[in-house]
């Protein structure tokens, strides 16, 4: 066996044998190899608030394979909780602390192998930046879905019921109703969003165990999972050549990639898998998202571009399935952390059961709603596939240099090609109220500026896609570019990420009423086009923004202290991952 870090550490530093056993631990237990288990477990919302019942399982399959396991914490937020108010700019930003804090935790005192459990939108894609940074073996459990309500209702609905509850659409009764019963379970927001995206994220590359993304929170399978990722984590410590940064490459991020296609994952996903691949000093840019998506299979019929609830996935095969789909375009030769590669996990797990287990499930949902689906109508056929060039694209020009992202699958086919008059306002505050008192007209391109990650934190542009999408009339005939980002629920023409930002003096900052707006989805294109109405030449084009950029003058720092000001003055551009950089 190895050579175990943690008992090194024990030769090194005398006090640590007896502070540790004043924590709780047996004499016999210093012996044993050590694992960290780390989780965003705590009350914050749904996706966290069961995670110490996982935990525990963990331990326990730790104990059985001879280690001893350590619980340590660091809860993060909900976008949801926090939407609509200031306290969503801490959200970006928090994904950055809670790394720091893994980091710190697995650093300070060593240990031999971790197992990192979360279930949503920063507190997965942080645990995984944070595994890397300490690079010890590892493996991660995925905190699972919520189960969906009466009539299938789920959480990204909440925006479009509350848009029509504004408009006098339906009374306060019926908008009580959907918040009353939208989140029936613990688990993350039952629907392809971020955090369900960077829970398959996590099992792609290659990092959770064979089909243990985004399970129901409430399944017994799920604390199975747990407990054999304890186990598994031991058996690792005991291995070389098994740490993060031996098994995870750039051919395992092309496989994620290719997965996020297949299932139309978030927007977000853009930010965090670029952050994750620099802790390993790997460059993932969206040119090489837009590179794998064009050409690839769109497949998962789940909300909020699909037609079911996320739960669905699990019942419909999960990871694997997508992956069986897909498998002449994966790098099959992977490492994963059970030891095997890609390839030899698929092969298992079809000889051993789990498409039976799942369909068994399956059965279960469509009795709950007295209806009768398959696993095809939630996974498709590649041969059906719902759509043939992934699901988001990255579009450049005079107007995002670096790039914007647009989640095509969820934007109408009359908003591809189009050329808009700019509407731009420098909050979303501002922008909202006008959508809401339709002060915004058909043809218009509303922006939403100084939104990005040095303007305010990046918060989720939410409510003002959502007021927008449920629109019969905006939703089709209006865009939204932001440099901002959205919620993985948003839908309608709406692109993010605008890169360089407005707080950085990119051309967003420059952009005026009445300018003329090219979007062309299928030819990647966002561009300036036109002053007051008027088509001008591309050198025309840049002469008047090389004016504007001369009498643009930067804004103060939003934030004079705190966490919000070091991300301010440190956070990468939108499209490298909005990472901090120092």
């Amino acid at each position: 066996m190895k050579c175990l870090k943690s008992q090194e550490m024990r030769k090194l530093a005398p006090e640590l044998d007896p502070l540790r056993i004043g924590t709780g631990w047996k004499p016999e237990e210093l012996a044993m190899p050590q694992v960290i288990i780390e989780s965003t477990a705590g009350d914050s919302h749904p996706g966290s608030g069961h995670l110490h019942i996982l935990v525990d399982e963990v331990k326990k399959g730790i104990a059985e394979a001879g280690g001893h396991g350590a619980k340590y914490f660091c809860t993060d937020i909900c976008d949801g909780e926090s939407q609509g108010t200031d306290g969503i700019n801490y959200s970006l930003a928090s994904r950055e602390m809670i790394a720091n804090m893994i980091e710190i935790h697995a650093n300070a005192t060593p240990f031999d192998a971790g197992v990192y459990l979360a279930s949503c939108d920063k507190g997965m894609p942080a645990n995984l930046m944070g595994l890397f940074r300490v690079n010890i073996p590892a493996v991660v459990v995925p905190g699972g879905t919520m189960n969906a309500g009466p009539e299938m209702l789920t959480l990204e609905q909440l925006g479009m019921y509350s848009a029509q509850y504004e408009r006098g659409e339906i009374d306060e009764k019926r908008l009580n109703w959907a918040k009353h019963n939208a989140c029936p379970s613990c688990g993350a927001c039952s629907f392809i969003g971020t955090a369900s995206t960077m829970q398959i994220m996590a099992e792609a590359l290659g990092l959770a165990l064979p089909g243990s993304a985004l399970m129901p929170a409430t399944s017994p399978d799920l604390l199975n999972y747990a407990r054999e990722a304890g186990k598994q984590a031991v058996k690792l410590a005991k291995m070389d050549n098994m740490r993060p940064s031996d098994i995870v490459t750039m051919d395992s991020f092309e496989n994620a990639i290719l997965v996020h296609a297949a299932i139309s994952g978030s927007t977000n996903c853009l930010l965090h898998l670029p952050a994750i691949a620099h802790e390993l000093g790997i460059e993932i840019t969206g040119d090489t998202f837009d590179r794998l998506h064009r050409g690839a299979k769109y497949l998962l019929d789940i909300r909020p571009a699909g037609k079911w609830p996320a739960e669905c996935f699990y019942y419909a095969g999960g990871v694997p399935a997508i992956m069986e789909e897909i498998k002449d375009h994966l790098h099959l030769d992977v490492m994963t952390v059970t030891g095997k590669t890609l390839g030899e996990n698929l092969k298992e797990l079809k000889e051993n059961g789990f498409y039976e287990r799942c369909e068994k499930w399956l059965q279960k949902f469509n009795e709950r709603y007295g209806i009768s689906i398959t696993r095809q109508d939630i996974i498709r056929p590649a041969d059906k596939a719902i759509g043939t060039d992934g699901s988001i694209a990255v579009l450049r020009g005079n107007l995002a240099p670096e790039g914007a992202v647009i989640k095509h699958t969820a934007c109408p086919k009359e908003m591809f090609k189009a050329v808009l008059k700019a509407r731009p306002f420098d909050s979303e505050e501002e922008c909202l109220d006008a959508v809401l008192k339709h002060k915004v007209q058909k043809g218009d391109a509303v922006f939403i500026r100084y939104e990005g990650p040095k303007g305010s934190g990046m918060p989720e542009m939410f409510y003002t896609s959502e007021a927008i999408s449920s629109d019969k009339e905006l939703g089709r005939s209006i865009a939204l570019i932001t440099d901002g980002r959205f919620s993985g629920a948003s839908t309608g023409p709406v692109i993010g990420h605008c890169s360089p930002e407005a707080a950085d003096g990119g051309p967003i900052a420059l952009v005026e009423e009445g300018d003329l707006i090219e979007i062309d989805v299928m030819e990647r294109k966002l561009n300036i086009i036109g002053i007051k109405g008027e088509r001008k030449t591309p050198e025309e084009i840049d002469a008047v923004l090389a004016e504007r950029k001369k009498n643009w003058k930067p804004r103060e720092l939003r934030y004079k202290s705190g966490v919000l000001r070091m991300f301010s003055e440190h956070a990468a551009s939108p499209m490298k991952g909005a990472y901090l950089e120092f």
